[in-house]
């Protein structure tokens, strides 16, 4: 029995009236007479009494109507179901990066776009002082932040890039020079502090508040963006652990990067609305997932 089939002999059992029938589904009524002179021929058997007057349903009739309802109405069911995640698979996504990490995920990026060409991916930078700005604003659907990210707002993914941080300091810095140096050494010089709404907890693991040893790291000039933090650094007044993703991109003649020894390591995960989650949200991160299960 055709699905069509199916639901005219249910709608007739409903209307028990070949004409509504007919206009109800938008057909012609010697369609609808067919159909069930077919059904009724398949079966064997009588599913409906028809005079002049009257169509009601034959007891044989009736349980077929109850079993076929059901089922009938879990397939439609599932049918839109799936015409609504098609639908919700197309449209525009915006993920945001801090500086030039969208290259770290970029073999995510590659198998999105492979899964759902007919999806717009926009890229968009992150500025590390905000972090969650653009999320909560509605500017960027998911953000590839450093953790720990703990906002009742905000869902966090699977971790999926870590980063080791390098020191940066000016070239003529007493730093400089090293080949190495550790985590309790900021002890003795300021850092640069971010100038915009980042959770002091977020910072935390990107500059602590005080060494392994216990010294306090002095807040030195306060910065908005990487390239002020940059700028400051080259004055040669403060100090700053940056990522050794930025800084490899940012190679310049008045810093020096130098390794930082056992030092923090930042771990990125995709953040976003939790009341943002869309189809696209989900298979994003899906992707982002399964990309890099193969690297």
């Amino acid at each position: 029995m055709e699905l069509r089939d199916i639901e005219i002999f249910l709608t007739l059992a409903e209307e028990l009236h070949f004409g509504r029938t007919a206009g109800r589904l938008h057909v012609s009524q010697a369609r609808v007479s067919q159909s069930i002179k077919q059904q009724e021929r398949r079966i064997g058997g009588a599913l409906f009494e028809r005079t002049s007057r009257i169509v009601r349903l034959t007891p044989l009739g009736e349980r077929l109507r109850d079993r076929l309802r059901a089922g009938y109405g879990e397939i439609m069911s599932g049918i839109d179901e799936a015409a609504a995640e098609a639908r919700g698979q197309a449209g525009t996504l915006t993920v945001g990066t801090m500086a030039t990490h969208y290259q770290s995920i970029a073999a995510a990026l590659d198998l999105f776009r492979q899964r759902h060409p007919q999806c717009e991916l926009r890229l968009r930078e992150i500025l590390p002082t905000d972090p969650l700005g653009g999320l909560r604003a509605g500017r960027v659907d998911i953000g590839m932040l450093f953790l720990p990210i703990r906002e009742p707002d905000l869902a966090v993914g699977p971790v999926l890039h870590t980063e080791e941080l390098v020191l940066a300091v000016a070239s003529d810095h007493r730093l400089a020079g090293r080949d190495t140096v550790e985590m309790e050494d900021l002890g003795d010089y300021p850092v640069v502090f971010p100038d915009g709404p980042i959770p002091d907890y977020v910072w935390e693991a990107h500059t602590p508040a005080v060494t392994p040893a216990g010294r306090p790291i002095r807040r030195g000039l306060v910065v908005a963006t990487l390239e002020e933090a940059f700028t400051a650094i080259a004055g040669g007044s403060v100090v700053s652990p940056i990522g050794s993703d930025a800084a490899a991109t940012r190679q310049r003649g008045d810093i020096t990067f130098v390794p930082i020894t056992e030092g923090p390591i930042l771990r990125y995960a995709p953040v976003w609305r939790s009341g943002g989650e869309t189809p696209l949200v989900r298979a994003f991160v899906q992707a982002a997932a399964d990309a890099q299960k193969t690297t």
